[in-house]
């Protein structure tokens, strides 16, 4: 374990809230920032890692294998994300590197995008305000644009964690939606507080008129909703996912909005990322595209801010990471 002593520097990799900084200068570490508004290279990232002794990242940093062989002097690296799939993680553990995260900050404003995105696809919101800007608002037409009412329908839930149960409070609590839900394990919370079915990965694609996805991004996930998926799936039924992008196929759910396989999608997190902005998602009636945007309230992201830097902070007084992705290292 370091010594905690001031003049230790911390090299923050994007502009944060404050809320962290101000605790990392109060303990008397040297802060230092990435001040662009875009991504830091990996040429720099690598140079300004070299003069820290810790690094604070975010979740589009590569940190890779040749960041983690350049800086393998680091005491710790905390990530502004509860996610860490940009992170080999086996390698830092393998160097020793103990990792820091954010999970839970984000889990109310994720969930709050993953349900506005379904009532925003059940109610084309995003295409209806296109024909306003297209000019094309003109008379009452009684069987135009129809979308559908989401009391009493059927929520999937695909990873039910802390995301996840929070947006079945909100499906159970608002529409009065039976849950079921797909995951490694039970989860008895959720089974008592919203009723939620645990059921195999089949049944949820299945029973379910909304799948909302909220999984971590692992070999497991990665590309899971993929045509075979789809085809599953009612054709009444809505995708909706919040996670990360590669866990869908994009080009599949194209193909399975066309055809009408499924009816409708909400995306916060696309595959890739950025958008490109002539992808044929953006033009489609029944879907609703958000630039991942899931933890961007001022609550959310300066809860985050503290959480990571938190992270760094207990670690050199000696304590144990409150949150740790590789708690191995620690023992």
């Amino acid at each position: 374990m370091a010594d905690h002593s001031p003049g230790k520097k911390v090299f923050v990799t994007r502009v944060i809230p404050a809320t962290g900084i101000d605790l990392l200068k109060n303990e008397g570490f040297e802060v230092s920032i990435w001040p662009h508004d875009r991504p830091i290279p990996p040429d720099e990232l690598i140079n300004e890692g070299k003069k820290a002794n810790a690094v604070l990242s975010i979740s589009t940093d590569g940190i890779d294998r040749n960041f983690l062989q350049a800086c393998k002097h680091l005491d710790i690296l905390s990530q502004f994300s509860a996610g860490y799939d940009n992170i080999d993680v086996a390698e830092a553990t393998k160097l020793k590197i103990p990792l820091g995260y954010a999970p839970g900050a984000m889990s109310e404003a994720t969930a709050d995008i993953a349900f506005g995105l379904m009532i925003s696809v059940s109610r084309k919101f995003f295409y209806m305000h296109k024909t306003i800007i297209d000019g094309k608002w003109s008379h009452f037409r009684p069987m135009a644009h129809l979308g559908f009412e989401l009391r009493g329908k059927t929520l999937g839930i695909f990873g039910l964690g802390r995301i996840g149960l929070a947006m079945a409070k909100r499906c159970r609590g608002a529409y009065d939606m039976p849950v079921l839900y797909t995951n490694r394990k039970p989860n008895a919370e959720a089974e008592k507080t919203v009723q939620a079915k645990k059921v195999s990965f089949d049944e949820l694609l299945k029973q379910s008129d909304i799948v909302s996805v909220h999984c971590a991004l692992s070999d497991e996930t990665r590309g899971i909703f993929n045509k075979a998926a789809f085809s599953k799936m009612k054709p009444s039924s809505v995708f909706i996912n919040t996670s990360r992008g590669p866990v869908h196929n994009e080009e599949d759910l194209v193909d399975a909005l066309r055809s009408g396989i499924i009816w409708g999608a909400g995306l916060d997190v696309t595959n890739p990322e950025p958008m490109k902005r002539d992808s044929p998602l953006l033009q489609m009636e029944n879907v609703a595209v958000l630039p991942h945007i899931g933890s961007a309230t001022l609550e959310a992201r300066s809860e985050m801010s503290r959480m990571a830097a938190t992270n760094i902070i207990e670690f050199y007084r000696g304590n144990k990471i409150p949150n740790c992705i590789n708690p191995e290292v620690m023992s």
